[in-house]
């Protein structure tokens, strides 16, 4: 069974950055997908992005393009999440996700275990 453990999340001013991490284990990483998702309180879990296994697709939510980069290290089972230029409407708790397959499709359909998430707060 896989385990997922996020970190990184915090606090930061508007315009500011930071790198999520999301440390994997008990699966053979490298065959995967990965994904990262964020959920405001009271709304559903939103797709971020996602990368393939061997790292060399990727896709993101429109609102993030051009702000956001995932990314992978298949010898240290982690994927992250370099957030740059945040706005306050970043703010939720993020969540790193394994797909079944080596491929992801930009929604959640597919991802199959969840990391208990890390909060990003961006103030104005």
């Amino acid at each position: 069974q896989v385990q997922l453990v996020e970190s990184g999340g915090g606090l930061v001013q508007a315009g500011g950055s930071l790198r999520l991490s999301c440390a994997a284990s008990g699966r053979t990483f490298s065959r995967y997908a990965m994904g990262w998702f964020r959920q405001v309180s009271g709304k559903e879990r939103e797709f971020v992005a996602d990368i393939s296994a061997s790292g060399g697709t990727t896709g993101y939510i429109n609102s993030v393009k051009g702000r956001f980069t995932i990314s992978r290290d298949n010898a240290k089972n982690t994927v992250y999440l370099q957030m740059n230029t945040l706005k306050p409407e970043d703010t939720a708790v993020y969540y790193c996700a394994t797909h079944r397959g080596p491929y992801a499709t930009g929604s959640i359909q597919g991802f199959v275990s969840w990391g208990q998430g890390t909060q990003v707060t961006v103030s104005s």
